[in-house]
């Protein structure tokens, strides 16, 4: 065979081929977006060509203007998007077309397949675009040569969209990518000019290269004259009066493939001593890959309307990691990397400036629409308490647009801010008390929160794994510290509403005497003491670990990320106002007292959100006693 035309049959990755199945058989609520997406692709196409270009200039190959056709044949029932961007080499048609290299492709895939309703807002937003051609085609072939090749260096990339695809070595005169769509028959109505005209300018007017058509005849013409569809302009570098909200939300779903609203965006430029433009975003919705480590992030970077870079991630500390934007820099060299981005001082003043723009549009947020706020922090709260531990230098902005539930609303509703509770304080509170737990559930029935409700003292509900860490790091607020109702060193006793309520400590201490000695010696290896409690009303035990120790939810959190939690010794606290607490300082067989001793501190270490040891020891127990009431109804009518 020729190598010329050398052709290889390859078979899809496996999650290509999940993929191409949803998108062939499953029916769709937009089908136009697979003109947005290879739009998009071609653009990219241009900016890497750019990009490189600045290194290399030959890669233009004398044709330095870059453009994208569209273009379709009515007889031949196709579909044609061609570029003269950077093309791609053999390995990189096999390499992009055959594979979904990027993180998060399984949950991709699982919310496509249980909820059909968001199938095509997704697709963008995985780097899964290309595939979007087999929503209205039963084929597509792709022509492509990379830049600096020579022509025999083409490659013709063909599919059905089942299981294979060929790749065959072609000669291509030009540089770029031309991808042909055989339409279905059932689709063949969006083979008409105006149909596609329509559809570039709902959804790709802003792309900055301009998008070519070929115009109908008219009456007495023999040659169709090309024309651009778009309006082919770098939108952040006009005047704002000139920029209406469509055009910044059409933007917007082309840098963040997000099909909703932004919440909020911002653009501004900035003369002086630095002389740059910014257009920044906050969406309204987390995408579904947003917590993985691997998900690319960061802001687009232009210089001079000149792409470089599509994720700079040195322009955002990682707490604001959910905005979306562009910035285009007049001070920084053409030839710019990523190393020389880590530490330059131009970058770092940008960064500081836009950390401070974003702070701002929050804070708009909320005086002006606290309904909006409210999505956001629904969708992005855990992110931004990340910049407590991050940026000292604005902690207390960033402290103030925190949110939490709490014992004041009693629902899992985060609206309360850390100025409304300080400001709700009892006069001589001294403290700002919060309770964290694996859920909120778990967090409003706790049992150390009896005596606050009790007493009327608010109390923070917090369920979030980065509650833990953020506490840490920013440890008071207005003057206030925070403290944690599950430590040892609590003391709520002259919070009491009733004076008269309050225990008589050492009458008590007395009276159970013998019952905390008796339990220390059973539970010596697991705990430092056992003593009693002025924090319990309803629940007969409670565990407290010191204010050096790690609470039981941060013990479970470093366990499940699978580090070594260090061995603490808890103190053990009764209730000496509860029954069973009163029946086991009367209990006299020693056995019956040795198992209800084990099972108060098996159970206060599971409310604690801990882990026992010893589970099937636990269940044992838990029989044997149910055993043993048992048989004394039996043995007793009167029980």
């Amino acid at each position: 065979m020729n190598e010329t035309n050398k052709t290889e049959t390859l078979g899809f990755q496996t999650e290509v081929k999940q993929l191409l199945n949803l998108v062939t058989h499953s029916l769709y609520s937009n089908k136009e977006v697979f003109l947005r997406e290879l739009i998009s692709n071609a653009s990219d196409a241009a900016d890497k060509l750019r990009f490189e270009a600045l290194a290399k200039p030959e890669f233009y190959e004398n044709n330095p203007v870059l453009k994208i056709w569209v273009d379709f044949d009515s007889k031949e029932q196709t579909i044609t998007i061609k570029d003269n961007g950077i093309g791609m080499s053999r390995e990189e048609v096999v390499t992009n077309l055959g594979t979904i290299a990027k993180s998060g492709t399984r949950d991709f895939l699982a919310t496509l397949t249980s909820d059909q309703t968001k199938d095509t807002h997704l697709i963008g937003q995985f780097g899964v675009g290309f595939y979007s051609s087999f929503v209205v085609a039963d084929k597509v072939s792709v022509k492509t040569r990379r830049a600096g090749f020579g022509k025999e260096a083409g490659v013709l990339w063909e599919s059905n969209g089942e299981g294979e695809f060929t790749v065959t070595n072609i000669e291509k005169a030009e540089r770029g990518t031309e991808v042909t769509l055989h339409i279905k028959s059932e689709d063949r109505d969006i083979i008409d000019y105006w149909r596609l005209q329509q559809i570039i300018v709902k959804y790709s007017d802003h792309i900055m290269l301009p998008i070519i058509m070929k115009k109908p005849l008219a009456e007495k013409e023999t040659v169709q004259q090309e024309e651009v569809v778009n309006k082919a302009t770098a939108l952040w570098v006009l005047p704002k009066k000139d920029i209406k909200d469509d055009d910044y939300k059409a933007l917007y779903r082309h840098i963040s493939h997000d099909f909703e609203e932004p919440l909020i965006w911002s653009h501004n430029q900035v003369e002086g001593k630095l002389d740059y433009i910014m257009l920044l975003y906050i969406p309204s919705h987390a995408p579904f890959d947003f917590w993985s480590r691997d998900k690319r992030k960061g802001l687009k970077l232009y210089i001079q309307r000149v792409f470089i870079l599509d994720d700079a991630e040195q322009l955002l500390p990682n707490y604001l990691r959910f905005v979306n934007g562009i910035v285009d820099s007049k001070d920084l060299p053409l030839n710019v990397s990523r190393e020389i981005l880590q530490s330059n001082r131009i970058i770092d003043q940008i960064r500081s400036s836009i950390v401070k723009r974003v702070l701002d549009m929050l804070e708009k947020l909320v005086e002006s629409e606290p309904e909006k706020y409210a999505k956001f922090w629904q969708a992005f709260g855990g992110a931004l308490k990340e910049g407590l531990v991050e940026d000292f230098a604005h902690k207390e902005r960033i402290a103030k647009l925190l949110r939490f539930a709490s014992t004041k609303n009693d629902n899992s509703e985060q609206n309360v801010t850390l100025d409304d509770y300080v400001q709700r304080m009892r006069k001589e509170q001294d403290k700002i008390y919060y309770i964290t737990a694996e859920n909120f559930n778990v967090a409003k029935n706790s049992p150390y929160l009896e005596v606050f409700r009790q007493n009327d003292i608010e109390v923070l509900l917090l369920d979030d794994r980065i509650d833990e860490w953020w506490l840490t790091h920013y440890q008071e607020h207005l003057g206030k510290k925070f403290q944690s109702i599950s430590k040892s060193d609590v003391d709520v006793s002259k919070l009491a509403k009733d004076a008269s309520a309050k225990t008589d400590t050492e009458k008590l201490k007395t009276d159970y005497e013998g019952v905390l000695k008796k339990m220390q010696t059973i539970l010596a290896d697991r705990i430092t003491e056992v003593r009693l409690s002025d924090r319990l009303t309803d629940s007969p035990v409670c565990i407290v670990t010191t204010e050096n120790d790690l609470s039981f939810n941060m013990q479970r959190i470093m366990s499940s990320f699978g580090q070594n939690v260090p061995k603490t010794k808890p103190i053990l606290e009764l209730n000496p106002k509860h029954k069973l607490i009163e029946q086991l300082r009367d209990m006299s067989d020693e056995n019956l007292f040795t198992d209800w001793a084990n099972l108060f501190y098996e159970q206060a270490i599971l409310t604690a959100g801990g882990k026992l040891e010893d589970v099937a020891a636990f269940t044992k127990r838990i029989n044997g006693l149910f055993m043993s009431s048992s048989d004394k109804r039996s043995a007793d009518p009167r029980i």
